[in-house]
């Protein structure tokens, strides 16, 4: 996005009457396509925690919340089960990411992004869920509370 900003801005020629002509109307571009991240964030709620089914604007664990009615699951990645945890290290690291997903959400306002499919076999929603341009998954995988998606949930217990 930076490289696009910075050749929208080279390509800004002025005209012999004074007017600006934008060489990226060439290309599709416009000093709009360049704004920052954060100004497509408008989704916000104040999120509580799921404590039985379904809900409203409240996390279930740390890759499933939901929100204006709708269950999303974050698709690019995978974080442990705690409904139920198949052993204690697996229970603790899940209790873990699911409140910290619990404070990202309630830290601002967010964007949901379309992922490779619309919904799950579960009929949840998958969506990369970003504020300004980070993934909240990202934030969770350098945190250690959750791997990127493989495709495939994977063991968090070891054997």
């Amino acid at each position: 996005m930076a490289v696009a900003f910075v050749a929208a801005l080279a390509g800004f020629q002025r005209m012999p009457s004074g007017a600006v002509a934008d060489a990226g109307d060439a290309i599709g571009l416009s000093l709009m396509d360049c704004a920052a991240p954060a100004a497509r964030d408008a989704l916000s709620a104040r999120f509580a925690l799921c404590h039985s089914g379904g809900g409203s604007n409240c996390v279930v664990d740390g890759d499933t919340f939901w929100f204006a009615g709708d269950k999303y699951r974050i698709a690019d990645i995978d974080t442990p089960e705690t409904h139920p945890a198949r052993c204690a290290e697996e229970a603790a690291l899940g209790l873990a990411a699911t409140g910290r997903l619990h404070r990202w959400l309630n830290e601002g306002a967010f964007s949901l992004e379309s992922a490779d499919r619309d919904a799950d076999r579960y009929g949840r929603k998958l969506r990369i869920v970003t504020r300004g341009g980070t993934s909240v998954g990202s934030v969770l995988v350098a945190e250690g509370l959750a791997r990127p998606w493989e495709g495939r949930r994977r063991p968090w217990c070891r054997a």
